[in-house]
């Protein structure tokens, strides 16, 4: 007999990966995420025969970005979210573009997810996009590591979003 369930936002957010797919993610061989779950080093759940892995046990094996590098990114797309904000059609056009064009270069693995993860984010809107472009969560920074919005800032704006990051971060954190 059929039965109903109910799945949290945090759920939706985070599916469940097959082992080849979270192989994909991390740039490893199936038989390697495997031998990472039988030995307690990869939570996962089974279904069956087969290990399902949560999208974010598999981003935390990743290794993180330094933390100087996240704040410049997120300082260059507050520029691009200033920017969406006066224009947003041009914006979203133009991160479309990009994200075509990089989706024919990165057909599979950790670059395909992550532009999948950007196309859906795109589809939900302005809205979404600002959030993604500005937001303090972990996930929001990863995605800014490969982000659409190459080009949205003329050369000039972003040589002053990048000054000013250094003098920022000059004064604030040495």
């Amino acid at each position: 007999m059929p039965y109903a369930f109910c799945m949290t936002m945090a759920a939706l957010d985070d599916p469940m990966l097959s082992t080849g797919a979270a192989a994909e993610l991390l740039g490893v061989s199936r038989q390697h995420v495997v031998d990472l779950c039988n030995r307690g080093l990869l939570d996962h759940v089974m279904v069956g025969s087969h290990r399902r892995i949560r999208r974010s046990a598999v981003l935390a094996m990743l290794p993180a970005p330094p933390r100087r590098e996240v704040e410049r990114l997120s300082w260059l797309h507050g520029a691009v979210a200033g920017r969406m904000m006066l224009d947003p059609e041009r914006v979203i056009s133009k991160a479309r573009a990009n994200l075509t064009r990089l989706e024919s270069i990165h057909r599979r693995g950790a670059a395909a997810a992550v532009l999948a993860e950007w196309r859906q984010v795109l589809e939900r809107g302005v809205d979404a996009a600002f959030e993604a472009l500005t937001s303090r969560s972990p996930r929001a920074a990863e995605l800014r590591q490969s982000s659409p919005f190459a080009g949205v800032l003329s050369e000039a704006e972003r040589r002053r979003v990048l000054e000013a990051f250094r003098e920022h971060w000059r004064s604030e954190h040495q």
